[in-house]
């Protein structure tokens, strides 16, 4: 309602002052100022403008205490992440519930005492899935604890979990249900229920975080409003460009860092960032969304029997040309089980129906990890669906996520990849790396790609620029340590720094191998350790140059050194966590249990950090 002079009892100046002003208060604003004014009113209390506002006075009759102001709803948000999604979305949370009066603490798993969980009542979880249906590395703990026999009980706790996870991946978001199906066992009650959220997240994050910011919001007038929380969740206060919002990066320089004659092909991009406002630290990654490739598109289109100028819907409100839409907007070389189990409802197919049940998972899972769509509407009949059918089942084009290789104070609005090409053949055909062949065949100096900032707090630099880092990056692992080294370098920072890099040939695989010679003639670099694993005839890999260093690498880190390992989260992190265990065992006379807890407090202690994938 708007006022005038004639609907209350302000004069025109008044009016006009209080009309600006109203439409700019929140709902906790407004709670506030009618509170104040109330207080005056009931004190008698002179206002500014010098006119003394009488006592009301108390009923005769039976003296009213008056009504103590509802205490602030308070919630415990913990977040469990490997790549920085987890905590963005925390961070963005916790910023929608302090709009609503909800006072909300906002803790890494790793940070956050299990003990107290019987002290607190409100627990709102946002967690990530790592590997094969495992713990992010900061929620390790955490998961322990729950599911060992020091858990308590909880009857008096509710909870909500957000689930982050990734359908191409067997175990979908199988930490956030541990988590979900844990709590509950424990006697703790749901805010509201789970929301599973696969990599386009935004839409399932906001109305999860809808449901529980009105669960927990402390007035009815703020639940209410609370409706405005589905706002996007890519706001960034420093930039307009995000996840949801891509930056169009022009290509400085495409290169490739293998010699003549080997079997890799790894390129090294620039890209400028000028204009953006895009910020990033050493450990961050950049997000790019990539193109499918154009054979693959039109063999689809062909096999089909489709018209590729047929319009067809991309997302809930736009449209496109059919092969624009394949080219760039939907997923079709990874298959996931969601997207099987639609493809047989949609064919009534019973093979395919088998195929996604859970006696056949051991034959999904080889399926799934050797086929694309096409290899789907050849195996499985699907001619004669529609574009819109097929394409309606079909899930967003993800963007992949690469370790920065650059310091944003050696190159100022710059960012540089450093990108294993993936090519091989299977089935009779040939097959694609989606993202890094456009970056090896399609991408020119002056083209563009739209690219964003994953900011990942779990895989930085000491604080103290003095403390020494062990730096493990085989192949393009190597890509992070180059930031940091950079960021060193820029900084004037004297700590000690120990890198093992590894690849196939010295002669044609040693990745930035200048760079690194520079750096141990300035100081930057202390030590370096290679594993050229084709150079011998017995293979060599990182963690065998560690074993060879066992004693000194245990003197750095019983001294205080931080230990970072980037690259293959299958096989090489697992190897060099094993060899870090032995390391600690044989250095410090520990059993491999308190080997173990020696990492984990490691870990905890933000001296062991992991950027595996």
């Amino acid at each position: 309602m708007v006022l005038n002079v004639t609907n209350s009892p302000f004069n025109e100046q008044q009016t006009e002052l209080l009309n600006r002003l109203l439409p700019t208060l929140n709902g906790h604003q407004q709670i506030w100022l009618t509170g104040y004014l109330s207080a005056q009113a009931a004190a008698g209390v002179q206002t500014p403008g010098g006119t003394v506002v009488p006592a009301v006075p108390q009923a005769e009759s039976a003296p009213q205490t008056p009504e103590a102001p509802a205490a602030p709803r308070e919630v415990t948000l913990l977040y469990g992440s490997q790549t920085g999604n987890g905590s963005g979305l925390a961070k963005k949370l916790a910023k929608r519930l302090e709009e609503q009066q909800v006072k909300t603490e906002v803790l890494s798993m790793a940070d956050f005492k299990p003990n107290n969980l019987k002290k607190i009542a409100n627990l709102l979880i946002i967690v990530s899935t790592h590997g094969e249906g495992e713990p992010p590395d900061n929620a390790i703990s955490f998961h322990e604890f729950l599911y060992s026999k020091r858990a308590p009980k909880l009857d008096s706790l509710n909870y909500s979990v957000l689930a982050l996870g990734d359908t191409s991946y067997e175990f979908f978001c199988q930490t956030g249900k541990d988590f979900d199906t844990r709590l509950a066992e424990l006697g703790a009650s749901r805010l509201a229920e789970r929301a599973d959220c696969d990599v386009d997240f935004d839409e399932t994050a906001g109305e999860w975080m809808k449901a529980v910011t009105e669960a927990l919001s402390a007035t009815p007038a703020a639940a209410a409003s609370a409706a405005d929380s589905a706002a996007p969740l890519s706001s960034d206060s420093e930039s307009e460009y995000s996840r949801s919002h891509p930056f169009q990066a022009e290509v400085l320089e495409n290169l490739n860092l293998n010699g003549r004659g080997s079997a890799r092909e790894t390129r090294h991009l620039e890209l400028s960032l000028e204009g953006s406002g895009l910020t990033y630290e050493p450990g961050d990654s950049l997000g790019v969304y990539p193109e499918n490739h154009p054979r693959l598109v039109d063999e689809i289109i062909a096999e089909m029997g489709w018209d590729p100028q047929e319009n067809v819907a991309i997302g809930k409100n736009g449209a496109a040309a059919l092969r624009e839409a394949l080219h760039r907007h939907y997923e079709i070389t990874v298959l996931t089980k969601p997207l099987l189990e639609q493809a047989a409802k949609l064919t009534g197919s019973d093979t395919l129906a088998r195929l996604t049940s859970p006696e056949a998972a051991d034959e999904l899972r080889a399926y799934l990890g050797n086929h694309d769509l096409l290899d789907l509407i050849r195996d499985f009949k699907l001619h004669g669906k529609s574009a819109a059918e097929l394409t309606g089942i079909l899930r967003k084009m993800p963007a992949r996520l690469y370790s920065i290789a650059s310091s944003p104070q050696a190159t100022p609005d710059e960012v540089h990849l450093t990108v294993r090409t993936v090519r091989y053949a299977c089935g009779g055909r040939d097959r694609y790396g989606v993202c890094s062949v456009q970056m090896a065949e399609r991408l020119e100096p002056g083209d563009r790609l739209p690219v964003f900032i994953q900011h990942n707090p779990n895989f930085k630099l000491p604080q103290n620029p003095d403390t020494p880092i062990i730096l493990i990056g085989p192949g393009t692992g190597v890509a992070p340590f180059r930031s940091f080294l950079a960021e060193r370098e820029e900084t004037g920072s004297r700590g000690k720094s120990w890198l093992f890099y590894g690849d196939q040939h010295f002669s044609t695989d040693f990745l930035y191998q200048v760079e690194w010679q520079r750096w141990i003639k300035d100081g930057i670099l202390t030590r370096m350790d290679v594993a050229f694993s084709r150079d011998t005839d017995q293979k060599v890999y990182v963690q065998h140059r560690m074993l060879d260093k066992s004693k000194e690498l245990y003197e750095w880190i019983d001294g205080g050194a931080a230990v970072y390992v980037c690259g293959d989260e299958k096989h090489m992190a697992h190897d060099v966590h094993s060899a870090l265990e032995t390391i600690i065992a044989q250095g410090g006379g520990l059993s491999p249990e308190q080997a173990s807890e020696y990492l984990l407090r490691m870990q905890q202690e933000k001296r062991y950090q992991r950027d595996v994938y």
